[in-house]
């Protein structure tokens, strides 16, 4: 699967490019496990590193927590950002996710994305 986008008030060569990534993935904050599928989606954008996506369904949401922050990309939409709640620790905006992003983006509707400089992702066999 792959999908680009431009935007003529932005880098004229910036790019946008989704990919199947069946590799395992954890999410981790410490030993506790956040997420753990074998359906992410990688998302490759110019000057930026790779992110996965990962569905909601292998995500556990009991310990997110919507936050008031969001942001706006050109190329993809809207994004709302999530706490990782821990016990009385929480990691604030450490996932976000497109609820609603433009057509070309539409395959990572609903998925969370992660701040690995909060949270540990590991890619596995």
């Amino acid at each position: 699967m792959t999908a680009s986008s431009r935007d003529s008030n932005h880098d004229p060569d910036g790019r946008i490019s989704l990919h199947s990534h069946d590799r395992r993935v954890q999410i981790r904050a410490g030993e506790v496990l956040l997420a753990d599928t074998r359906n992410a989606i990688e998302l490759r954008e110019t000057g930026y590193p790779a992110r996965l996506y990962l569905p909601r369904e292998d995500v556990a949401m009991e310990r997110f927590e919507r936050t008031d922050t969001v942001t706006h990309c050109p190329f993809k939409g809207d994004a709302s950002y999530y706490a990782v709640v821990l016990g009385s620790e929480t990691l604030r905006d450490a996932a976000w996710s497109y609820e609603a992003p433009f057509e070309a983006m539409a395959a990572i509707a609903g998925r969370l994305a992660f701040d690995t400089n909060v949270v540990e992702q590991r890619v596995l066999d």
